[in-house]
């Protein structure tokens, strides 16, 4: 198995949707900027696929739980699974 490093002194699996997208908007703020050197820009880089990588993943799990009711033409309510 394939162990992942730490983002930032964090656990992969311990940050939130939310916190890995915020994490990759300043990520990319910072790889916008003018005076990133390139071992920089390379770390940043790396850190970003990682995190794309953890909201990839976590999207995935949503999208499973994800149940849509659909009411038949008889009346009866049906439950089908979300497909992308």
């Amino acid at each position: 198995m394939k162990e992942e490093k730490k983002l930032n002194g964090v656990e992969p699996e311990a940050l939130s949707f939310e916190e890995a997208m915020k994490r990759l908007d300043s990520i990319n703020e910072a790889l916008g900027g003018e005076n990133v050197k390139l071992e920089e820009a390379l770390a940043l880089y790396e850190e970003g696929v990682a995190l794309v990588r953890i909201c990839s993943s976590k999207l995935e799990e949503a999208e499973r739980k994800i149940k849509i009711l659909k009411m038949e033409s008889t009346g009866e309510i049906t439950e089908d699974s979300f497909e992308a």
